[in-house]
């Protein structure tokens, strides 16, 4: 069965998770990519708008490949869009697709979906280096792509959007003496534009509510791996993968979208990191949706808004609607 198995190594799945506990993972995913359009028809996917490159390479994990799909668009304006294939922190070639991206290939962006090591198999703080990797090896080839290496854009939804929230407030400078040269370019981004983004695990919908793996996020506790099995680990464990955190002055534009009825992560967890960095005095914006939840069919129409936030944080133009 194909979700029982590991989409980096290929091999089954470890017997001690329950099947039934992927299956809600992979439903998860799947009702986020279906409210976004994800799943297009095959004329789309042909279109002669954008060509599309697919496994490119941008690093190896114990001898396997990390890879990430190249959208091109028919005429670029030089700006990219690195868009986080993650829900429930579990990322799949399968759902790459160009659909998603419509909105940004329209506009000329240049689209870099990135599938990154899933959980069971690895946790969110090796799923994060996964993408600090992908930013740097994108940074490192933007001649050949033909992007601005100061023009980055980051987005995703649910665990994407955390992930987006995690280069927005970590990403930073490689190492300068580092044997691989992608390793000395910076993992930065420019803007953020995501929908409702886990971003404090330690205050889960309200103050010390424990969302690390546990409460809420208990399907999800093999992201957090043996760490969050300890309450002292879990405080450690959660500080260190919350975005809200390390936020600073010096914070990209971020915009959050997410609906006020989410049960999954709950919209305080916007409120909060929004008002933090406005009180850092970074530029930051959330955009509640009354009523909607985890997702919701016309989600389609919302990522025109994402484009809009980065039209006018990349490229510098006016936004039509104030």
């Amino acid at each position: 069965m194909r979700i029982a198995c590991n989409h980096v190594t290929g091999n089954p799945l470890p017997a001690a998770y329950p099947l039934a506990t992927l299956t809600r993972m992979i439903r998860h995913f799947a009702s986020v990519c279906l409210a976004l359009g994800l799943l297009v028809t095959g004329a789309f996917a042909q279109d002669a708008t954008f060509t599309r490159t697919e496994d490119v390479i941008y690093g190896r994990k114990f001898g396997t490949a990390l890879t990430l799909d190249v959208f091109q668009p028919a005429k670029s304006n030089g700006c990219a869009v690195i868009f986080m294939v993650s829900g429930g922190w579990f990322s799949s070639k399968d759902n790459v697709n160009p659909g998603f991206y419509k909105a940004f290939l329209d506009r000329g962006y240049t689209v870099f979906a990135v599938v990154h090591g899933s959980q069971p198999k690895f946790t969110i703080p090796e799923v994060t280096q996964d993408i600090h990797r992908a930013i740097r090896h994108i940074r490192t080839n933007a001649a050949k792509w033909g992007v601005n290496p100061d023009k980055f854009g980051i987005s995703g939804a649910s665990a994407g959007g955390h992930l987006s929230l995690t280069m927005g407030t970590q990403g930073g400078p490689g190492k300068p003496d580092a044997k691989d040269p992608v390793d000395r370019a910076s993992s930065a981004v420019q803007a953020v534009a995501c929908f409702f983004p886990p971003t404090d695990f330690l205050n889960y919908g309200q103050p010390g509510e424990d969302g690390t793996g546990v409460g809420t996020l208990k399907n999800f506790k093999a992201a957090f791996g043996p760490r969050a099995d300890t309450d002292e680990g879990r405080k450690a464990l959660g500080r260190e993968v919350s975005p809200i955190y390390f936020i600073t002055p010096k914070l990209p534009p971020t915009l959050i979208i997410h609906g006020d009825a989410d049960k999954l992560v709950p919209y305080q967890q916007a409120e909060t990191f929004v008002a933090k960095a406005k009180e850092a005095g970074a530029t930051a914006k959330l955009i509640n949706r009354p009523g909607k939840v985890h997702g919701w069919p016309d989600m389609g129409k919302d990522v025109l808004i994402l484009a809009d936030w980065f039209d006018e944080h990349l490229r510098g133009l006016k936004p039509a609607v104030p």
